[in-house]
């Protein structure tokens, strides 16, 4: 019947047997040929990356709560009072240097500059007609034919239209940069997070358009203990985990020490500057940041690079004399740049995979290439 399977049809009881034995060879050849380019793929050797465990001594780390800061925040306001008739961005918009955030109503600037533009053409004209007049007064003076206080006059005319031009053209310069500010730009790239005004609205000079925050680059706040205060200096390398980020690590460093303790808890504040390129790290969020003090200590350490997570588990893939990997259950521990402390057992020399380590299996073949890390 249409539709079922070879093993569902009937045959006539003389043929049934050998028609059995046909479907079970067919079966078997199949498996085999399926088992035989398993096991092809299995002997096939991956090319991956490996870099050495090495023995390197470590300063002891302190871990300690943090929070996230802006770096760069501002009120942006308006340089000129105005009737605001757009507003170019929206409350978490990203904005660049230079990109317009609102314009006011310019009709106002532009008719006092045609006056002042007007004015300028009256003084050029004056001013002309002020030297035509003291270059003959000049030479009628020396002629004798004028006295000394008409040259004076002739001479202060001159002043006073050549002071008239100045003064008209400085009024212009300033009417040009009015008009100019009436489009209010984002002062650096980060993002609108408060509007201060809206479509309609009257600005006073001065007044606030809207709040900004610079992403790309941050500042965690932490209060360090007292008896630590001294072994931090600006420089010093430190790691950021942000647990709302699914315990995203970020690599920064101490950015500023404040030599001012807190009266109540003897705590002195420092900063640790981390980047946010993608900004997906918001103002505001909890931190534990990790710190180098105290004595040092002899450790293992591999690249980041090295450490698979697999669940809760934490592995490295060590390769084998045989050119084979195996799984290596480990703990990481102190981050230190790209490399971090780990336990677990592995030996200097021993050779773990850096690169291609995502897709591993026990007992791969591998060809390895060393890929060589600078030591933190």
């Amino acid at each position: 019947m249409a539709g079922r399977t070879a093993t569902n049809q009937t045959w006539p009881a003389g043929r049934r047997g050998p028609a059995l034995r046909a479907l079970y060879r067919v079966w078997v050849l199949s498996a085999g040929a399926v088992a035989l380019a398993t096991a092809a793929v299995a002997q096939q050797a991956s090319p991956v990356r490996f870099t050495e465990v090495q023995n390197h001594e470590v300063r002891r780390s302190i871990r300690l709560p943090g929070s996230v800061e802006a770096r760069t925040a501002s009120v942006v306001a308006s340089e000129v009072a105005g009737y605001v008739v757009a507003v170019d961005a929206q409350e978490g918009d990203r904005v660049r240097e230079g990109q317009p955030l609102a314009r006011l109503r310019t009709i106002w600037f532009e008719l006092q500059l045609q006056e002042a533009e007007g004015r300028l053409k009256e003084a050029r004209a004056r001013l002309q007609l002020a030297e035509s007049k003291l270059r003959r007064a000049h030479e009628l003076f020396e002629d004798e034919v004028i006295s000394q206080d008409e040259l004076d006059d002739a001479l202060s005319e001159n002043a006073a239209w050549q002071g008239r031009l100045d003064q008209t053209t400085a009024e212009i310069a300033q009417l040009n940069l009015a008009l100019d500010r009436c489009t209010i730009r984002a002062p650096f790239n980060g993002v609108a997070v408060t509007k201060r005004t809206d479509l309609g609205q009257w600005i006073d000079q001065g007044g606030p358009v809207f709040e900004m925050i610079e992403l790309d680059s941050l500042e965690v706040r932490v209060e360090v203990p007292e008896r630590l205060f001294a072994q931090l200096s600006p420089g010093a390398a430190a790691e950021v985990e942000l647990e709302a980020l699914g315990g995203l690590r970020v690599a920064g460093h101490i950015d500023k020490v404040i030599p001012r303790a807190d009266p109540r808890s003897r705590s002195f504040p420092i900063k640790v500057r981390i980047a946010n390129p993608d900004g997906r790290i918001g103002i505001g969020m909890l931190a534990q940041v990790s710190l180098a003090a105290g004595e040092t200590y002899a450790a293992l350490v591999v690249p980041k690079d090295a450490v698979v997570r697999q669940g809760t588990q934490e592995i490295l893939f060590r390769i084998n004399e045989g050119e084979t990997v195996e799984p290596v259950p480990v703990r990481g521990g102190q981050a230190l740049g790209e490399w971090v402390v780990v336990d677990g057992p592995v030996a200097p020399g021993d050779r773990v995979v850096t690169r291609g380590n995502e897709r591993l299996f026990p007992g791969q073949p591998v060809q390895g290439e060393l890929l060589e890390y600078a030591l933190p």
